[in-house]
């Protein structure tokens, strides 16, 4: 023993198992080992008075070693503690030999830790990986990076979920938190914004004939009826009630109807304005883009790459209808007020509201 006390400086040591099961075997072999070692044993299962009294000796000198679990691993400091041995570290957490080690080295004395394994053979993939982390991460002020590499060799579960569980080392940690993140993004920036009229700048000829409705008073009216319609269904019944007043609804009206219905799908999809730039159709809104990529879900996905949004760096988006433009005016309004339905579709109902439903019931009659 006083071989050993040279070799560790003169200080203490730590040796632990990693279960009570077996302890007072270890302890026997190491006073056959070494016959005039002081030992004391600790645990977690040892009566209060007891486990108290081994730490009051071991801290006022009267033994060189003790033989304990991870008890020790958290609130023990003890100085002259300079060597920790550590049995069968590959039945140990990172974070538990990380804590374990902390427990020495606590002075200016010069500390050392030893744990022990079976060869490499014996130890699993996740075993190997995490001694070779408490190796590599030995300075101090590494316990950051070791969090993390145990986050990589554990997964850090579902975070979002209940599962708990976690197959994070597949992706990497880098990888899973930039991922995190994206998700947390979408999840705050889905909402629909509110828009009170939906402005439509599409070269479109959209407008009640004189020959079609003489008198100049029964047109304002055809007009205002025309933008006081709030749903599919009005515009149904306003087109019905013209052909029977005044006969076979003309091109020019069958495009204003459609700009109307264009009008009220926009506006439920939160867009506030539709317009033409070169070939391409221009839809401005204040959504964020988790909640358009929400509303483009619902499109076949050949079409995701057509309809691209963009930020101005202000609450302002715009989306890109690429080469949309190219279409006559009449298709354009066809394609968009398609789009637009397939979008409403996928926007939750709030209770009360009935829009949805009606632009889902009447979608053929008007395209008829």
């Amino acid at each position: 023993m006083q071989y050993a006390k040279s070799w560790i400086g003169g200080g203490q040591i730590f040796y632990v198992v990693p279960r009570i099961e077996g302890i007072e075997e270890v302890a026997t072999k190491l006073r056959n080992m070494i016959p005039t070692l002081k030992l004391l044993i600790a645990h977690g299962q040892m009566d209060e008075g007891e486990l108290e009294r081994a730490m009051f000796e071991f801290n006022d000198g009267q033994s060189d070693l003790m033989l304990c679990t991870t008890i020790i691993e958290s609130g023990l400091d003890i100085p002259r503690v300079n060597t920790i041995l550590i049995e069968d570290g590959h039945k140990f957490g990172l974070s538990q030999l990380y804590q374990l080690r902390g427990r020495v080295g606590r002075s200016g004395i010069q500390a050392h830790a030893w744990i022990f394994y079976p060869s490499n053979s014996a130890l699993n993939d996740s075993a190997r990986k995490r001694l070779r982390a408490i190796q590599e991460f030995a300075q101090l002020g590494s316990g950051y990076q070791l969090a993390i590499r145990d986050m990589e060799i554990r997964g850090v579960g579902n975070i979002l979920g209940v599962e708990q569980s976690g197959q994070m080392e597949t992706i990497g940690f880098d990888l899973y938190m930039e991922l995190l993140q994206e998700s947390l993004a979408e999840i705050q920036g889905q909402s629909i914004p509110t828009v009170d009229e939906a402005q439509i700048d599409l070269q479109v000829t959209a407008f009640i004939p004189a020959d079609w409705i003489i008198n100049s008073d029964e047109k304002i009216s055809a007009y205002r009826s025309a933008t006081q319609c709030k749903s599919s269904e009005e515009l149904i019944e306003l087109a019905s009630n013209w052909t029977d007043r005044f006969g076979s609804i003309p091109g020019p009206v069958e495009q204003l109807l459609a700009i109307m219905k264009l009008k009220l799908l926009a506006k439920q999809c939160g867009f506030s304005r539709i317009k033409q730039i070169k070939n391409n159709i221009i839809l401005e809104t204040a959504m964020e883009e988790p909640a358009f990529r929400l509303l483009r879900q619902a499109l076949p996905k050949h079409l995701h790459g057509r309809l691209v949004y963009q930020n101005d760096g202000s609450n302002n988006g715009t989306i890109y209808a690429r080469g949309l433009g190219v279409l006559s005016a009449s298709k354009q309004v066809e394609q968009l007020a398609n789009w637009l339905h397939q979008m409403a579709n996928n926007i939750p109902l709030e209770e009360g509201s009935s829009n949805n439903k009606d632009m889902k019931k009447n979608d053929e009659v008007i395209r008829i």
